[in-house]
């Protein structure tokens, strides 16, 4: 299969969006209170006392592709995760201490994590960029994601230490600089010709298919929410073949699990309004828990309002 040339996602988003869903263009401010301090730390949760890069970079494109005005968050974030970047020479996950924000913990996701990073970078005003400390964090950022990329198959793997590679963080790595190379690679690498699915890991070891929801199940979503051009079938297809086998379990999860906006948002933009109605109905009373992450509050954000009369509960099964 030949895959085209298609426009990244978090960069070519928000034009598609306007074009093609009504009341997008009301611009409103996105709104982190308890989740970005005063430093200009995102914290993954509510309250929360660990900044995930990962997330709080997806959070950010997501609602700057959306509309959403990041304007007053940018500046700080900015600064603050450049600083600590700086200072270790690689991105990691940070902990609250007695002292303040300090790395503890290696980067979950190392490839995805240094692409939206540069991703993000491409949003920061010029003028901001060509200062040194930007600059030589952008080319610092550049190489080590360039480390990651296997030469032979052109798929990433997920960090220094650790060796297979996810289809998650390849499709969000061609979402930010897309090409039809790596989308060959991602394709040729990952999709089962002979189960019609894709497979969520390079590694042996893995259970496939669909052994659990995450991340076997969510990684399915991931070819639809960054549009991934070459879905065998075409996207429509592998969308309802999706929600026939896992809206269920996905809607029904989210209480002892995550909620996982992303399916939301990806149901939005697909126009199927009643999944999302449902997924407010289940999971906007988890709003700031344990089981919400900064992307599931921007998603809630992206989202119109819910209806004031909730769907009958017979309609979310």
């Amino acid at each position: 299969m030949n895959v085209g040339t298609m426009p990244g996602f978090w960069t070519q988003l928000t034009l598609c969006l306007a074009l093609s869903i009504p009341g997008l263009g009301q611009s409103k401010a996105l709104n982190l209170n308890g989740y970005m301090d005063n430093t200009g730390a995102i914290t993954v949760q509510h309250g929360g006392d660990t900044v995930d890069p990962y997330f709080a970079l997806q959070a950010l494109l997501l609602a700057k592709a959306h509309g959403l005005d990041i304007a007053h968050l940018a500046p700080l974030w900015t600064h603050w995760l450049a600083t600590h970047h700086l200072a270790t020479g690689q991105l990691g996950r940070y902990c609250k201490t007695g002292l303040g924000w300090a790395q503890c913990k290696s980067a979950d996701a190392e490839d995805a994590s240094l692409a939206l990073w540069l991703a993000f970078l491409k949003t920061v005003p010029v003028q901001q960029l060509k200062t040194p400390h930007l600059a030589i964090l952008k080319k610092r950022t550049q190489q080590a994601l360039r480390a990651l990329q296997d030469p032979r198959s052109g798929i990433y793997r997920v960090s220094r230490d650790i060796p297979h590679s996810l289809l998650m963080d390849n499709l969000e790595i061609w979402s930010t600089q897309p090409s039809p190379a790596l989308a060959q690679a991602i394709q040729d690498t990952f999709w089962d010709e002979a189960l019609q699915v894709y497979r969520v890991s390079t590694q042996a070891t893995h259970p496939h298919p669909m052994a659990v929801f995450y991340p076997d199940a969510t990684a399915q979503m991931y070819p639809l929410l960054l549009k991934f051009p070459a879905i065998p079938g075409g996207a429509s297809a592998f969308y309802k073949r999706w929600m026939a086998q896992h809206r269920h379990r996905w809607l029904s999860q989210m209480a002892s699990d995550f909620p996982w906006g992303l399916i939301a948002l990806t149901a939005w933009e697909r126009g199927d309004l009643q999944t999302v109605q449902c997924w407010q109905q289940h999971a906007l009373p988890l709003r700031h828990s344990a089981h919400w992450t900064v992307t599931d509050e921007v998603v809630a954000q992206i989202l119109p309002s819910p209806n004031d009369a909730a769907l009958p509960q017979k309609d979310c099964s």
